[in-house]
């Protein structure tokens, strides 16, 4: 029975069929779509187990700590495909991300082994790995008896990959040679611009392509469009993530840094040059006359759901923000496109700074190996083209599946513009901060910043000055400058 569909599905995991060709086959054989999906993972698992003794850890318990997220929601919906091919049983805790971060601190801090797995942001990774908290999984990804043949680390986009990988010396490069692989990337976020096609028609905007006429368009927005729509949402509430989206993507295009390297490896402030002052000024200004009036308070939450909502024309931010706002139960959903974003116009191309959703081992797992075995099949090929099909899986770190045919049409279809910033972009993606153990510390000191320039109570070139200053004074205590 189904033997010629049997066939089918071989000639495809055989690389002979592409997934178009393969889902018209079995459509015109007449299988119905939950017949075919049951038929395609039996056979998915068994040509994966073919290669690889993925039953080694049978009877095994493991136990993750996840983020409330589409990355998790997509892996706890195939997640039984795994425990079939291996054997390994799965239980997990979700939190909200509000807490999230704080229940890893409070299980890594406390060597608690309750953990094996769990999901993180790169930049956290400077912090677990110099304390012992996680483990460099450099062990297992280069050892061919633990790790599957068709993993193909090399899928992975390098600027993503090299993202997760730090060697832990304050200032090094990420991505070395000598570097540590602290997280396997998993999901990524570039920051580019996502727009209401309907707002910009009637307010006569252009896409803007660099940050002087993403000022002037974000302005023309605001007056132009009326029902008290702003031109443009950005983040601005006192911390961290205030910086790592579209404001530092735009700067990072002018070739300015956060911090310098010297020879003798010292870090010093690097924010205070003429350039940035200016960066900074033009950033300011477009907050001032475009942004929301409670600007200080915005986070991820409050920029997406305006979009959504159809309270503000244009974000800055990450792409998979703008993606969750064209969808259904946004008010918005459908108006909504997408473009990539060079705040340089001397510049090549975008350079997006990018958050990586990504997933570590505790050190403090007392089976690594069966750990091992869940981390690189949710980070694998299967389950990446699953999750980007299936589900809401955006945006995959593999180059495999932002080749697949299927995938680039759905996006297409409902998110204009989507795939070619993407493209676009991805050659430019990467993590732009220097990394070091102050990292959150002084970022955050960095929209404290912002907000007193925005709030006209300090001139930006005072105000950059004076966030130099403490963040040499900073460094020297620390030992790091």
């Amino acid at each position: 029975m189904y033997e010629k569909e049997k066939d089918l599905i071989s000639a495809f995991l055989r690389g002979e069929v592409d997934r178009r060709g393969m889902l018209k086959g079995l459509s015109a054989a007449g299988l119905m779509a939950g017949t075919a999906g049951t038929l395609f993972n039996m056979m998915s698992t068994q040509a994966l187990a073919a290669d690889f003794d993925w039953k080694a850890h049978s009877g095994k318990k493991l136990k993750l700590l996840l983020n409330k997220h589409p990355y998790a929601d997509a892996m706890i919906a195939n997640l039984q495909t795994f425990k079939d091919l291996t054997g390994i049983e799965v239980t997990y805790d979700v939190f909200p991300e509000d807490v999230y971060f704080d229940k890893v601190t409070a299980a890594l801090s406390s060597s608690s082994s309750e953990y094996d797995a769990f999901m993180t942001g790169a930049y956290m990774t400077w912090t677990y790995g110099p304390a012992g908290w996680i483990t460099d999984l450099n062990e297992w990804i280069k050892d061919p008896a633990k790790t599957n043949p068709n993993y193909a680390w090399d899928d992975m986009i390098e600027g993503v990959k090299g993202s997760c990988a730090w060697n832990g010396v304050p200032g090094g490069k990420l991505g070395s040679e000598d570097a540590k692989q602290w997280c396997i990337p998993w999901g990524y976020e570039q920051n580019n611009i996502s727009y209401n096609q309907e707002m910009f028609k009637k307010a006569g905007v252009e896409v803007p392509k660099n940050i002087d006429e993403l000022v002037v368009a974000s302005a023309k927005l605001s007056k132009d469009v009326g029902g008290g729509v702003y031109g443009i949402g950005v983040r601005g509430s006192r911390s961290w993530a205030t910086i790592h989206p579209g404001f530092l993507s735009g700067y990072a295009n002018f070739d300015q840094k956060d911090l310098n390297v010297a020879e003798d490896g010292k870090l010093s402030a690097a924010m205070n040059t003429a350039e940035s002052k200016a960066y900074h000024a033009k950033w300011v200004q477009m907050i001032q006359e475009s942004g929301p009036k409670d600007w200080s308070t915005y986070t991820w939450y409050q920029v997406g759901t305006d979009l959504g909502a159809g309270a503000s024309a244009m974000i800055y931010d990450a792409d998979i923000l703008g993606y969750f706002m064209n969808g259904a139960g946004n008010k918005m959903a459908g108006k909504l496109a997408y473009a990539p974003f060079a705040a340089n116009p001397a510049a090549k191309g975008p350079t997006p700074n990018i958050w990586i959703w990504s997933l570590a081992m505790s050190n403090f797992s007392k089976d690594k190996d069966a750990t091992w075995y869940f981390m690189q099949w949710a980070s694998g090929p299967e389950h990446a083209i699953f999750g980007a099909t299936k589900m809401d899986f955006v945006n995959p770190v593999r180059k495999s599946v932002w080749k697949d045919e299927m995938f680039r049409e759905r996006l297409n279809k409902s998110y204009p513009g989507y795939v070619e910033m993407h493209d676009t972009s991805a050659p430019g993606a990467s993590i732009k901060f220097t990394p070091q153990p102050l990292f959150f510390d002084l970022t955050t000191e960095w929209a404290a910043t912002l907000q007193k320039m925005v709030a006209k109570e300090v001139p930006v070139d005072e105000g950059l000055d004076q966030l130099a200053e403490s963040v040499n004074t900073q460094l020297k205590e620390a030992g790091l400058g």
